[in-house]
């Protein structure tokens, strides 16, 4: 029997800007390229991958009975379009730098467009939650271990910072419109583990070639070093991918809720965050 709604948080759309410096582009964490590479190939997946979720999640807008979950997924879909729009901006400075980031966008859009053409539409839900599980156990890593955007530039670290404590926000948003439309019913079970697991395979598949081939073009591809430090920044000390595989696994569980996890105190630092980006304004000479 699946786990009802719980709602923890109402997610708030904010209209933030960053004017990230897009000088940086290449070089914005402090762990150097191949790190900085990993976040960028990363973006390329969000401006495309969120409007899919808003399209998967607004097709069962009006099969929502409970207000308080409709004026939630009023909530997601203002938050995944202010993603996608500074997402947009931050792929625009690799393709401005000269990185292949577009030609791997236009691979994003056909796989998604694939999918939205040949399944059904549920699951295409199924498959947004599932992603939605991908960034908030992501985005758990992010709030709860300062390194791992220690010493980064600070724009690119408060996007990072504001994008995942978004996702946080809003993490059981396509969760519960699956369970009120779907139900909680073995099938509903089986279809949603199954989501995650295609999911999973498909989006590392892409992700590891984008990562390779920013690396490539940022001409880093055989600095050793580098590599090195890359893999154990996923894989050692902080470990970005290593310890979110518990987390992962509990998707499994039949009563499994994205709120199981309780990290709500993460968004203690929202409005911080929003006064720090308020401050930094546009950058000088930029044109508005």
């Amino acid at each position: 029997m699946e786990s009802q709604s719980k709602k923890i948080v109402q997610p708030v759309r904010r209209n933030l800007e960053f004017h990230l410096p897009k000088e940086r582009i290449g070089d914005w964490h402090a762990g150097g390229a191949h790190i900085t590479h990993f976040f960028n190939a990363l973006s390329i997946f969000f401006p495309d991958g969120e409007r899919f979720f808003i399209d998967s999640v607004r097709h069962y807008r009006d099969r929502i009975k409970d207000p308080a979950l409709k004026e939630s997924v009023r909530g997601f879909i203002g938050q995944e379009a202010m993603h996608g729009r500074e997402h947009e901006e931050y792929n625009q400075a690799l393709v401005d730098k000269g990185m292949p980031s577009d030609r791997y966008g236009r691979i994003v859009i056909r796989l998604l467009g694939f999918f939205t053409r040949f399944s059904p539409k549920v699951s295409q839900l199924a498959g947004t939650i599932a992603l939605e599980h991908l960034t908030a156990i992501l985005a758990n890593m992010v709030l709860s271990d300062p390194r791992i955007l220690h010493n980064a530039e600070p724009r690119f670290a408060a996007l990072w910072k504001w994008h995942a404590m978004e996702e946080t926000e809003h993490k059981a948003v396509a969760y519960d419109v699956y369970q009120q439309v779907v139900g909680g019913g073995l099938m509903g079970y089986f279809h949603r583990c199954w989501a995650l697991l295609m999911a999973t395979s498909i989006f590392w598949v892409l992700v590891i070639p984008f990562h390779i081939g920013l690396v490539r073009k940022e001409g880093q591809l055989w600095n050793v070093r580098g590599w090195i430090k890359v893999t154990n920044f996923l894989w050692g000390a902080p470990g970005v991918l290593r310890r979110t595989i518990p987390d992962w696994l509990d998707y499994f569980k039949p009563g499994f809720h994205p709120w199981d996890h309780n990290n709500a105190h993460y968004l203690d630092g929202l409005d911080a965050l929003v006064a720090e980006v308020d401050n930094y304004g546009a950058p000088t000479g930029a044109v508005a």
